[in-house]
């Protein structure tokens, strides 16, 4: 499932390339019908993301409220004045990354004939965007949209999203610690609770635990406020990393073939996940992996042992 990065990129090309457009929208799959015939003609006013729901206001006080799942992906294309990414979502055919934009820019404007099973279409005078396969697509109105925000726990890229000076983002560092710590869950259970912290997936939740060296069993309860707060502090700033790489990359240059000359291959970009039986990059130790809140949990016993004597990276 795309993770909070990624659905914050896919904000940032829609205010790029659709915002301030009077947009065409129509459900060429026929599932989308009803909201489409709501939303055609009228412009798109702005894009925003919260964890993983994208929001895109149009004219008229409606919203499109898209939630990609584990299929959904949006596929964009335009004439030569199109920029940004030329899909965005799963799957995921080469790592983790999203596809380059060197397909995005066409002769034409002009979409092509829809492929497979196309949800929701958005044409603009000078590109489109196709989604495929969401697990929602909902038109709301602006206080129906406002509810589902506020039913979801704090953003770590809201500071990064609102050009990293954001007020409020020391109360969202709190309420983070606050929702964390009250609960005897299993961290790496609450990490995956998009009503306790927004955005972050299966990648992110391995590999920022093994970042902070935390066993993933420990309940939040145990935590205490000092070692949330951490955790918070380098949510934000890997997933801010994600937003700018277009991928998920939380080894350090140290680690990867070639050094810091560009970013790694996927075999060198997670210290932990999908890593399972493999040595532990730090220690040696065995990645171990089990089944965690629904999704396969990876961690290093050596690395995130129960007591808490190694210090996180």
């Amino acid at each position: 499932m795309p993770e909070g990065h990624s659905i914050h990129r896919l904000a940032r090309q829609f205010g790029d390339v659709f915002v301030g457009r009077r947009l065409s929208v129509s459900s060429p799959q026929g599932r989308f019908a009803q909201g489409a015939a709501l939303l055609d003609g009228r412009v798109l006013e702005a894009a925003s993301a919260h964890g993983k729901q994208l929001f895109l206001q149009f004219g008229g006080g409606l919203v499109l409220r898209v939630h990609l799942g584990l299929y959904g992906a949006w596929e964009f294309g335009g004439d030569a004045t199109f920029r940004g990414a030329s899909s965005i979502g799963a799957p995921r055919r080469v790592g983790e990354r999203e596809l380059a934009d060197d397909g995005a820019r066409q002769p034409s404007a002009a979409p092509p004939p829809p492929r497979g099973a196309v949800r929701a279409r958005l044409v603009s005078e000078n590109g489109w965007a196709d989604l495929r396969g969401a697990s929602a697509c909902v038109v709301e109105t602006a206080e129906e949209a406002a509810a589902v925000r506020a039913r979801l726990g704090p953003d770590p890229l809201a500071r990064a999203a609102a050009g990293e000076q954001q007020a409020s983002d020391g109360a969202d560092a709190a309420e983070f610690a606050r929702r964390l710590t009250r609960r005897r869950a299993p961290v790496a259970r609450l990490l995956m609770d998009q009503e306790v912290v927004a955005g972050i997936g299966n990648v992110y939740r391995a590999e920022l635990l093994f970042r902070a060296r935390l066993d993933p069993f420990t309940p939040g309860t145990a935590l205490g406020t000092e070692r949330a707060l951490a955790l918070w502090e380098d949510a934000a700033a890997a997933m801010a990393e994600g937003v700018r790489d277009g991928r998920i990359v939380t080894t350090g240059p140290q680690f990867w073939i070639g050094g810091s000359g560009s970013l790694p291959g996927p075999e060198d970009a997670h210290y932990v996940y999908r890593r399972h039986g493999m040595p532990c990059r730090v220690c040696g130790t065995a990645v171990t992996m089990a089944a965690e809140a629904g999704r396969k949990l990876y961690w290093c016993t050596g690395c995130q042992a129960p007591d808490g004597t190694r210090g996180a990276i």
